[in-house]
């Protein structure tokens, strides 16, 4: 036997021993790769179900009243105003106060020259003189009359008829005496009076402009108005009313004192809500002994609000609105959504506070994702979650490979 045929078993030996533990290598290279291919799917499983949670972020309602005040457009009125009208026709002869001028009570402004009313005061006059001479002549009638009922010359008919002429007589004088203090009285108004102290505040006429009686055609020829003291009017919505109580102060302020307020103080309420704005018209009264503040402009009115507990506030973002109504989506604490349904006090623009719907332990969702039904499991993140902030590594990373 050569040596050749000598080493070939043990060659071939070898080469079988090489090959199973190489296809046992192979076995193991490929256990491994498909273990760690399962739980590399796994894990990229686990990490898309955690990101199909969505992420919240929450906050707790402000039990803080953010504003305890209330601000409002208001409008000045003078807390007396009489606009004046001629009770008279005619022609203006003279005016003596201007717009602007201080007039006191009982002060004549103008006067009126109306010949009309002259004649009819002189013919009222005479007709009560011949009404007067007539029941003086009925009288002495009678009175003689009488004298002749005992000598029978007279009947008791004609003394009856001589005492209702008489009488007829005496009541023309009444009415005629009544006529002529009317006219009397009616002349009394060709000269315009003050009927308070006060301010000119609009004077529409001038010398001879003709002067119609009554206010129903045209402006008034005067406006005088009281503006030692102003009244303030302002519409307060309806909801805040019960908030603001007679009494309670208010700040006014004018664009044309840019940096003074003056004091104010609710006076009234109309105690009606207008159907059409839905507001509430209330009166302040407002000093103005200065004269520094005219009646006719506007003013920004702050008004106290008095409230019997502090409303809560959440931001403006947290709000949704559709077809179920006004909600708020709260997070329980197994990390569920509830929606509650709230009403809103007061719109302050990032803030909002409300009414009634939910209370001060809540955690409300700040900015609720599109979609967000009740019952939905989320993860809370930022201080809200479990009163631990959120940091950048909490957020669970995507498998890699």
């Amino acid at each position: 036997m050569s040596p050749t045929e000598s080493r070939s078993p043990v060659s071939h030996r070898k080469l079988g021993i090489f090959g199973v533990v190489a296809l046992i290598a192979a076995g193991l290279v490929v256990g491994t790769g498909i273990r760690a291919r399962e739980e590399q799917g796994s894990k990229l499983k686990e990490w898309t179900d955690d990101q199909a949670v969505p992420s919240v972020a929450v906050t707790q309602p402000n039990a803080k009243a953010l504003n305890a005040t209330l601000d409002l457009p208001g409008r000045l009125e003078a807390y007396y105003r009489a606009p004046i009208f001629a009770r008279v026709s005619g022609y203006l002869k003279s005016w003596s106060a201007d717009m602007g001028a201080r007039v006191k009570a009982g002060q004549v402004i103008a006067e009126i020259e109306a010949p009309d009313l002259d004649q009819q005061l002189l013919q009222a006059r005479a007709d009560l003189a011949s009404q007067q001479a007539s029941a003086r002549l009925s009288e002495a009638t009678l009175n003689r009359r009488k004298t002749l009922v005992a000598s029978n010359f007279v009947s008791a008919q004609e003394i009856d008829e001589r005492t209702a002429d008489l009488s007829n007589k005496n009541a023309a004088v009444h009415s005629g005496q009544a006529n002529v203090e009317r006219l009397e009285a009616l002349a009394g108004y060709k000269k315009i009076t003050v009927p308070f102290d006060g301010v000119v505040t609009a004077r529409d006429t001038d010398v001879g402009a003709l002067i119609n009686a009554g206010g129903g055609s045209g402006p008034a020829m005067f406006v005088v108005s009281d503006i030692t003291k102003l009244r303030v009017y302002v519409n307060v919505p309806q909801n805040y009313v019960p908030a603001i109580k007679i009494g309670a102060k208010a700040i006014i302020a004018l664009p044309e004192y840019p940096n003074r307020t003056f004091q104010a103080t609710v006076e009234a309420s109309s105690q009606a809500v207008d159907v059409a704005s839905g507001t509430t018209r209330m009166q302040l009264g407002l000093d103005n002994s200065s004269g520094e503040l005219m009646p006719g402009g506007y003013a920004s009115v702050k008004l106290s609000l008095q409230r019997d507990s502090a409303p809560l506030s959440i931001p403006a973002s947290a709000l949704i609105f559709n077809g179920s109504g006004l909600r708020v989506a709260t997070v329980g604490a197994d990390d569920k959504v509830l929606f509650k349904a709230v009403t809103i006090a007061r719109d302050l623009g990032k803030e909002i506070e409300l009414a009634s719907g939910i209370s001060p332990d809540d955690r409300v969702i700040t900015a609720p994702p599109d979609g967000l039904s009740d019952g939905d499991q989320v993860r809370v993140v930022g201080a809200g979650a479990k009163g631990k902030p959120a940091t950048a590594s909490s957020e669970k990373q995507a498998p890699k490979g």
